[in-house]
This record gives structure tokens, C-alpha cells and sequence, in this order.
């Protein structure tokens, strides 16, 4: 016996996986884990048994629900399912799954469609960020096709415009927790940032790197690993964040000069692994971090180019990252206000996810499900 739960499986950014209406899942969230686990295929590095595929940024899932805030439309909940352990961290928050949130509301009737395009405001509720998200929806459907094109995604798609505000303090309140734009880890300089994602960057010659490397390259120095790791838990802890052992936050950055006609080169850490490209949430974290003096990464960064609302360019091990700035002054200097990306999603399938009677008791199910 095998239990269906109402699912969409949609490419969001350079990420994947399932997106759940919040009213299709049990009202006890102890049994989540194990629905999700199920879901994915596991713990398995295969993930043979389930729509997982094999890495971190194919195991994600999304949880929608009308808003409880009176600014938003959607509450948005993000789970990162494990690959190898059978666990789910809905610590962090994704903003490349975020680009297929405002799809499937539109989609699940959710929100209601204009026609032309649709502006969907999404609450982050891992974060309590604030997102809006413009979506094609020209004849009052989403439309999916379309010539934008990002790097780490084959082909292209209709572009969706995510502009993310109140950046600052996701989890701390704070853009620097410490009240220090650098100070010392391990001996290492360090910048410990919050906006969007809270992330401890390096430089990345400082801990043996180059900041140019591929992802596998990164993957298989396990000493690299192993030096970070405890100074990743300091960091949280000088972060205000507790213990985060077993945590996915803070994220690590290494960083470099830009290569080529980029702002900055990152590679970015999920945090026990490298990311195949880079997380946009991580990426507004870098670009804080990049136009504040005294942080590691202010003198390694290419000034913005002069316009109303400059590019941020963020070069990551098979493209580059774009970030559309819209810029003020605090007194003190030039401060992000908000952050903007164009991102691309596909719906891939609709349908139900078949969860095992042994894990979603058919009494256990919510109402109406």
C-alpha cells in the first residue's frame, strides 16, 4: 500500500525538486521527515529509490501556503533533504527554488493570474525574507518557454524576475553579527555576513586555494574539508547561531580576483560539499560583503559600473551569477537596498509522490488530502 501526496517536481534556478501545497502534507510535522526521505530515495547515494538526483541541489523541496503575513501573498517553507543521511535540515532557505514558487502558485491557484505577467510576494519563512517574484504569464498562463538563459542550466526559458528585499539580518538582525567587517578565525581573516544567508568568507589563497578550481576538484580534497569544518562551527558560534554541527549554516565562501569581466570569483559551500555553480542567497551575502571597506573581499572585487541599477557579477565554476543592485546611501557609504536576479524554472512533472503505508499511515494524512 502506497499513499499519494499532491506534488509538482519543477527545476527552479539551477536547483530541483518537489514543490507541496503545506494543506496535502500530515499536520503532524514529525512524520515530514520520513515523507520526504521516502520521496527522495533516502539515505542512498544513488537515490534509486526515490526522484532524488544524487547531490544536494537535486533533493530540495518547497512548502506553499497562503500567507500569514498582510505584504505577502505565499508563505514559502524550504527543506533540504540529505543525500547520504537520513535527515532534513529546514534550517536555510534556497533562492533558486524560489524562482518556481510564484509558478506553482499561479499554477495551484494559489494566486490569482494577470494577464502579461503576474507579481507574486513570497515570505521566505526559514529566513522571514521578502521576495517579489515577476512571472510571464502572458493569456493568463504561466508561460515556462522563453530566450533567457543562465549559467548551469541547458537551453533557455521565460525569464522570472526575483527581487529580494530586507536582505539584512536573515538570521542575526545584523549584516555583520560580530560588529566586525573582518577578524580572525584559525588564524585565517574572515568575514562573517548575514544578508540573505548568513556565510563565513575567505580568501581563498589564504586556506591553500585558488578560488578558480572546478567543483570536483574542490569535492575531493577532504583535508580542505577537514580545516574549514571546525571553523565553520566557531563562526556560528561568533555568529549568535548556537551549535552547528550537523547545521548547513553559515555557509562557507572562498573568493578571488575575477578572472575574466566579473566582479568577483567564488566558489561556494553547502556547506560540507561545493556547489556546482552558486546559490543566489549566498551570492547577495558576497556582494554585501564585497562593497563594505574592511571585509576580506572589498579589495579583491572589481568596482560596479556606473548606472541606476548595477550588475553584480559573480563568477562560480561554470558561468557566472547575476545580480541587479538597486543601491542608496546611508551616510556612511553605498548600502544594497535590494537585490535582484533573473531566473528561469520548468515544470517537469504533476501528479502525487507514492509514500509507503510504513511511513504515512493513511489515518495520518491531513484533512481533505
Amino acid at each position: 500500500m502506497q499513499t499519494a501526496i499532491p506534488a509538482i517536481f519543477m527545476r527552479g534556478g539551477t536547483s530541483r525538486g518537489l514543490y507541496f501545497n503545506k494543506a496535502d502534507l500530515p499536520e503532524d510535522r514529525s512524520l515530514w521527515d520520513g515523507i520526504l526521505l521516502a520521496a527522495f530515495g533516502s539515505p542512498d547515494p544513488r537515490q534509486v529509490d526515490g526522484v532524488g538526483g544524487t547531490t544536494s541541489v537535486t533533493s530540495k523541496t518547497c512548502i506553499i501556503s497562503p500567507s500569514e503575513r498582510e505584504d505577502c501573498d505565499v508563505d514559502y517553507f524550504f527543506a533540504q533533504v540529505s543525500v547520504d543521511d537520513a535527515s532534513v535540515d529546514y534550517g536555510p532557505t534556497c533562492g533558486n527554488m524560489l524562482a518556481g514558487v510564484g509558478p506553482y502558485a499561479i499554477e495551484t491557484g494559489l494566486v490569482p493570474v494577470e494577464d502579461g505577467e503576474t507579481r507574486v510576494r513570497i515570505h521566505q519563512v526559514n529566513t522571514g525574507g521578502k521576495v517579489e517574484a515577476v512571472i510571464q504569464t502572458p493569456g493568463g498562463h504561466v508561460e515556462f518557454e522563453g530566450d533567457a538563459a543562465i549559467d548551469g542550466v541547458p537551453g533557455t526559458g521565460a525569464p522570472i524576475l526575483l527581487n529580494f528585499m530586507d536582505a539584512i539580518g536573515s538570521y542575526t538582525d545584523q549584516l555583520f553579527p560580530t560588529g566586525k567587517p573582518m577578524e580572525q578565525i584559525d588564524g585565517i581573516d574572515v568575514t562573517l555576513v548575514d544578508a540573505a544567508m548568513p556565510v563565513m568568507i575567505m580568501r581563498a589563497e589564504d586556506i591553500g586555494k585558488t578560488g578558480y578550481e572546478t567543483a570536483a576538484e574542490l569535492a575531493a580534497d577532504d583535508a580542505f574539508f577537514a580545516r574549514v569544518e571546525p571553523m565553520r562551527r566557531e563562526a556560528g558560534r561568533r555568529m549568535g547561531l548556537g551549535d552547528v554541527s550537523g547545521m548547513v549554516v553559515p555557509k562557507i565562501i572562498i573568493a578571488a580576483p575575477p578572472r575574466g569581466d566579473g566582479n568577483i570569483a567564488s566558489r561556494y559551500f553547502v556547506p560540507d560539499k561545493p556547489h556546482e555553480t552558486h546559490a543566489i542567497t549566498g551570492g547577495i551575502a558576497l556582494a554585501y560583503a564585497c562593497l563594505a571597506e574592511g571585509t576580506v573581499v572589498y579589495p579583491l572585487a572589481r568596482p560596479l559600473e556606473a548606472g541606476d541599477r548595477p550588475k553584480f557579477s559573480i563568477e562560480h565554476p561554470v558561468g557566472q551569477l547575476h545580480l541587479t543592485l538597486t543601491l542608496g546611501d546611508n551616510g556612511d557609504g553605498v548600502e544594497i537596498e535590494a537585490a535582484g536576479i533573473i531566473r528561469t524554472a520548468r515544470m517537469i512533472m504533476q501528479g502525487g509522490v507514492m509514500i509507503p503505508e510504513r511511513i504515512l499511515p493513511r489515518e495520518k494524512l491531513a484533512v481533505g488530502t
